[in-house]
């Protein structure tokens, strides 16, 4: 059974599951409150980060259009674009054991592309979710639903995973941006 987390929750993911290595991260949304007759597009992405928090490279930047990533063991499945039906809007699948030492936190976005010339944001977005499972069996270990407590934001860090003592834990994070993709890739050490 599934562990629902709270903002700001962190939980343990492999000490809990002993054996885990292959995981999906889901991350799903629906669009509400919207008649501006431009497509809604939600994107995600990943960013792997150092100890300090940074991307050390580009290739460390994780999307529909650099869909590999940490020597192949972070992989993105493609872009969905417009977030209709039941179940993840997009995936990225993730090899535990492969993923480089120098690779200490995994962050996972989502953004809103042509955010402001579309004049969209979060706040016309619902049933935002990010979730964890066991790519052998399908079983969701971890879910966090995020709520609707966003208004004018068009970037949202919805959580990481991170190394501890040589386990990985999820955290929980929910924190919004304004400014987009770009404001995120400076925040990681990249130029936009």
């Amino acid at each position: 059974m599934a562990i629902n987390l709270s903002k700001g929750q962190k939980v343990d993911l492999t000490k809990t599951n002993p054996g885990l290595t292959n995981i999906i991260v889901g991350l799903g949304w629906d669009v509400n409150k919207y008649d501006g007759g431009h497509d809604f597009d939600l994107d995600s992405s990943v960013f792997l980060l150092n100890g300090a928090g940074k991307c050390a490279s580009e290739t460390d930047f994780i999307f529909y259009n650099n869909a590999t990533g940490a020597n192949g063991s972070v992989v993105h499945t493609g872009d969905n674009r417009t977030g209709v039906g039941e179940g993840d809007d997009e995936q990225i699948k993730i090899n535990l054991p492969h993923v480089p030492a120098n690779i200490e936190k995994i962050a996972f976005t989502i953004t809103i592309h042509d955010a402001e010339t579309r004049s969209q944001n979060f706040g016309q977005v619902s049933n935002s979710y990010v979730r964890i499972l066991n790519e052998a069996n399908g079983e969701e270990l971890i879910r966090y639903d995020l709520g609707e407590d966003f208004s004018i934001e068009t970037a949202v860090v919805v959580g990481e995973l991170y190394r501890h003592n040589s386990e990985w834990k999820f955290n929980a994070i929910g924190s919004g941006y304004q400014g987009g993709l770009s404001s995120l890739v400076n925040d990681y050490g990249l130029n936009a």
